[in-house]
Parts: structure tokens; sequence; C-alpha cells
């Protein structure tokens, strides 16, 4: 199961933290940690390419978390919100293999 964590601060997404594994094939086959991991890997590389912000991010296996700082994370709102929809779609879709967690901070 993929677990994903929002930080919020009110109404702003302060960063996110996705692990595990669906489950759902074989490493290198499954489509649902592929979808997920695509997205992230986006939004993360959006916010530290595109948006020329500095976040704290931390990669492993089966483990992405982004915190954002004060300063940082209502410039990446826009990024952010887009990933919390498309993640909460996908677990709409895929319910054994995906939940979303929304945690005021």
């Amino acid at each position: 199961m993929i677990k994903v964590s929002f930080a919020m601060s009110g109404e702003f997404i302060k960063g996110f933290t996705l692990e595990g594994h669906s489950g759902a094939g074989f490493e290198g086959s499954d489509i649902i940690c592929a979808a997920v991991s695509s997205a992230a890997y986006m939004t993360v590389n959006t916010i530290t390419d595109v948006l020329n912000l500095n976040p704290e991010i931390q990669v492993d296996d089966g483990f992405m978390a982004i915190k954002l700082s004060s300063a940082q994370f209502k410039k990446a709102q826009d990024i952010l919100c887009g990933f919390r929809l498309h993640l909460t779609a996908l677990s709409e879709q895929y319910q054994e293999n995906i939940t979303v967690k929304i945690s005021e901070v």
C-alpha cells in the first residue's frame, strides 16, 4: 500500500510524504507505483528546477518526502495542489493500493 500524507498549514500544503509500494504488480511493471512516482518526481522537479526553490527532500526506495519552509510553500501551491488532486483521484480509483491523508502541522 502506498501511503501519502500531505502536511497542511491552514489552506496551504507545506509538503508531503510518500511511502510504500502499491503491490499491484511486479517491480518495474506496477503501473500504480509508476503513476505515483512519475507525478511525485514531476512535482519535486518543478518545485526545485522551475520555481527554483530549495526544500528539504528525502528519497529512498519506496519513500519520498518534501518539506518547504514558510518562505517557500506559498510559491509552490499550484503544483502541490495539482499533485494532491492527482493522488486523491488515484486513491479513489485504487482504494486497495493508495491512501491519502491530510494532516495539519
